[in-house]
């Protein structure tokens, strides 16, 4: 029997490098928003009890009207965010119910995540306690001081942490309580959190089309990868407006 899973979905955040009058959270990504598209992969899983999803308090009577159908038919319970990440996450912390045995936290703006690369995510994390999908480093890193290169990084093990990242509820519970005891100003995800405690945190290895919607230009990289996975998904003969669907 599979571990019961609390999502939260992390859609408070100011996005400043996205630019215009939209936050990125509620851009359009071929045709639906991008944090839609991250609520809609979990909500249909059977393991999955609870979508909490975190917003900035400014931005309640926009989503309520434009998507407040919507959510209600996934049945996402809203919460409010923080000034920072991991206050949006201990917020929605406070709101897993008991009961629950395995917490998501997965950022709104990660929409071309698959369900196969979640499925492998809550099976190492019901293994070990603490898993997340993680891309090995493709780009050559340097180091450097002053607008001058120091050095050459090795990117041999080297990997780009991404989100759903999945952990025991105790655990995590645990890994937040112990946060006032670290330098806030340096974290930034949740397995940082979990490995201050000494824990090991598997990594599930993925690629890069679970990219994060960070600047403008994402958009259109993230429309393309979604409607590249929706030709391959076709099966059967095409008929004369198979076309037309993409």
């Amino acid at each position: 029997m599979s571990k019961t899973v609390a999502v939260i979905i992390c859609a408070a955040g100011p996005g400043t490098r996205f630019g215009g009058k939209r936050k990125k959270q509620f851009s359009d990504v071929d045709g639906r928003a991008v944090f839609v598209r991250s609520v809609e992969v979990f909500a249909d899983r059977k393991e999955v009890k609870q979508v909490l999803l975190g917003i900035n308090p400014d931005d309640e009577e926009m989503v309520h009207v434009k998507w407040g159908p919507n959510l209600k038919f996934f049945g996402v319970k809203q919460f409010f965010g923080g000034e920072q990440r991991f206050d949006t996450v201990d917020n929605g912390l406070k709101l897993v119910k008991d009961e629950i045995d395995l917490v998501a936290v997965h950022d709104a703006c990660r929409c071309c995540v698959t369900e196969k690369m979640i499925d492998k995510v809550i099976a190492a994390a019901e293994q070990s306690g603490a898993a997340i999908p993680a891309c090995p480093v493709a780009a050559t890193i340097k180091q450097v001081k002053e607008g001058v290169i120091v050095k050459t990084v090795d990117r041999s093990d080297l990997y780009e942490a991404q989100t759903p990242q999945v952990f025991d509820a105790r655990l995590l519970r645990k890994a937040y309580a112990n946060l006032k005891n670290l330098d806030q100003s340096t974290i930034s995800d949740d397995a940082q959190l979990v490995e201050a405690l000494g824990q090991d945190v598997t990594i599930v290895e993925t690629d890069s089309s679970n990219i994060k919607i960070t600047r403008g230009s994402d958009i259109a990289i993230a429309e393309a990868i979604i409607k590249s996975r929706a030709k391959l998904a076709v099966k059967g003969p095409l008929g004369p407006y198979a076309e037309a669907q993409w």
